[in-house]
């Protein structure tokens, strides 16, 4: 990897290398004035590095007193020209000890890099120690990745990570994008094995333990689940009974389908955002003008929706909802407007860019979670039965992964075909399994769930069940649900009335038709849309934080990913009630996507 953004840090290098300037409160040395140091350094900021390193040789033959620092300048234009080659025998012909302030630093990077070019890795970490002494961002920042670079050459990658980890958060933009993606590298390089290892050694705040997680994530041996939840986020305070933190732009646009096959989908979190929008009113809590935007159900509409809004002063955009278009939107690369996306990028392996922030309904989340509940019931023997849908497939190879990770075993693994009702051929007695510590996790919709329980039952197999939240209807439906009984599944809690601070299900359920069924989901959903607006800097500052949610504790990790915590609930009589005790914190698992049945 070449150094962060070597045309742009060079810039700002030559600014404290040509002129008599303090940077971060470090003096550097007086630079010599004249014609030909002026017009030197203008070469060198137009870009013509080759002229400017040319013209600062001149300088160095001419002024005997000034020569190892005019020689100095000449190897770092060469540098921004990218040939290092042509810096290494300037570099190599300047005496070190000529070199006042920052200079003999930037003299050491010089050499490093040109160590790390010819495979000299430990040449490069002698001369790239972090400095004794207060140096300029620049500097510091410059000899931190070359530092990285050459652990990670020296064959220590999570040394590298390490350093890099620190470089994080004085980089901005692109620098730190691919600051970013260098850490990841480094890590998932490391093998799942390895990576486990390291990462259960950690403290819990460690500022490794969020990338570690990251990276195992990206390799598939966990799934990303909700840090630790600590407190609700702040406390209600004032008048207007908002909670630390509370902080609205002055615009919003709502980016939403509102025209094509996911026009319902769109109106539903549409209705949902507005009802808890209007409901802020009643404290006076302050509120921004919002403004909708028909997204469309493709990448271009999304894009195009998205750049009006900005022209019409958006200072936040919520959505869009479709994956190609939260892709899109990413790949523009710096954003005009944060945002909250109502969906995840296609490649999900990348972290979100500089001012986004995700929030999705992943059914790989939901899986996990539930495969974390049922081990935390002491279970470590499941049988996992799906549907084909693309759902139900997702959430099982979720809850398979972390149910490994979590050192269970899988007893037996069945796909049941959608449009199939006669489940006995594929379904047989349980041998050996103790109720206590075995179970069976299935992800399927009412109607098939409906009829698998009876004949798993015939097959003798009376093993606790665990469901994701397609086994429920969204109402209650006693009659159909009956052969449903003792199943527990993980769903939203506002849709049982069971988060406090909301308007309430059963009193908008009469009015609004999307509060109903499957639909309250997603009206759930975007209630959430709207709740975490004021709050997700303050919640992305403060890890451990969570808002009390629709959709459940909903919590921001440190990248910009928000996550969440959902109750549980049972059948029992056919009738779906929260499980006592199940909005304690520790409660796992998450709700689906809203795309190919979740995501």
């Amino acid at each position: 990897m070449r150094s962060i953004r070597a045309t742009t840090l060079g810039l700002l290098l030559s600014a404290g290398l040509a002129g008599c300037v303090t940077q971060g409160g470090v003096q550097h040395a007086p630079a010599p004035s004249g014609a030909a140091t002026q017009a030197a350094q203008a070469l060198y900021t137009k870009g013509q590095f080759d002229q400017a390193a040319q013209a600062y040789l001149a300088l160095a033959d001419q002024d005997s007193s000034h020569r190892d620092y005019y020689r100095l300048l000449a190897a770092e234009a060469y540098r921004q020209e990218g040939a290092l080659d042509r810096a290494a025998p300037v570099v190599a012909d300047i005496r070190r000890s000529r070199l006042e302030g920052e200079d003999a630093l930037r003299f050491d990077a010089l050499r490093a890099e040109i160590a790390l070019k010819n495979n000299d890795a430990q040449t490069a970490l002698s001369l790239t120690g972090k400095p004794s002494a207060r140096v300029s961002p620049q500097i510091d920042q410059r000899l931190a990745e070359l530092r990285a670079r050459a652990q990670a050459a020296a064959g220590d990658p999570w040394s590298a990570a390490q350093t890099r980890i620190e470089l994080d958060g004085q980089l901005r933009g692109i620098d730190r994008e691919q600051n970013r993606r260098e850490i990841l590298a480094l890590l998932t390089g490391l093998g799942a094995q390895p990576l486990a290892e390291r990462g259960a050694a950690l403290p819990a705040n460690d500022p490794m333990k969020p990338w570690v997680v990251e990276a195992q994530a990206q390799l598939g041996s966990i799934t990303r689940s909700p840090a630790v939840l600590d407190q609700a986020v702040g406390t209600v305070t004032g008048d207007k009974g908002v909670r630390e933190g509370y902080k609205v732009p002055t615009k919003v646009a709502l980016l939403l389908p509102l025209s094509g096959p996911l026009a319902g989908a769109g109106a539903a979190i549409r209705d949902g955002f507005f009802a808890n929008y209007l409901e802020a009113a009643h404290n006076g809590a302050p509120r921004p003008e919002v403004a909708v935007y028909d997204s469309g159900n493709d990448a271009q509409h999304v894009v195009a929706a998205y750049d009006k809004a900005v022209a019409e002063g958006a200072r936040f955009v919520v959505g869009p909802l479709n994956r190609d278009g939260v892709s899109a939107i990413f790949a523009k690369g710096a954003l005009p407007a944060p945002m909250l996306t109502l969906n995840y990028p296609n490649d999900n392996k990348n972290l979100p860019p500089a001012g986004a922030n995700e929030f999705g309904l992943l059914p790989e989340t939901e899986g996990a979670q539930v495969a974390d509940h049922m081990a935390d019931r002491g279970m470590r023997q499941a049988t996992v039965i799906v549907s084909t849908d693309d759902f139900a497939r997702r959430a099982g190879n979720a809850f398979k992964a972390e149910w490994q990770a979590r050192g269970g075993t899988l007893a037996g693994q069945i796909t049941l075909d959608s449009g199939s009702i006669d489940f006995a051929s594929q379904l047989s007695e349980p041998v050996g399994q103790d109720p206590a510590t075995s179970g069976v996790f299935i992800s399927m919709k009412p109607q098939q769930a409906r009829l698998l329980l009876p004949q798993l039952r015939l097959a003798k197999n009376t093993l606790p069940v665990f469901a994701t939240s397609h086994v429920y209807a969204g109402g209650d439906d006693p009659t159909a649900d009956r052969d449903l009984e003792g199943v527990e599944f993980c769903d939203a809690p506002w849709l049982f009335d069971a988060q406090s601070g909301l308007p309430r299900r059963a009193a908008l359920a009469d009015a609004l038709p999307a509060t109903k069924g499957v639909a309250a989901r997603l009206f759930a959903f975007g209630m959430d849309a709207w709740g975490l607006v004021p709050y997700i800097d303050w919640m992305r500052g403060h890890p451990g934080s969570y808002l009390p949610g629709a959709t459940g504790q909903l919590v921001a990790d440190e990248f910009g990913r928000v996550r969440r915590v959902l109750i549980w609930a049972r059948f029992a009589d056919g009738v779906a009630r929260p499980v006592a005790g199940s909005l304690e914190l520790e409660a796992p698992a998450t709700a689906p996507n809203v795309e190919s049945g979740g995501g």
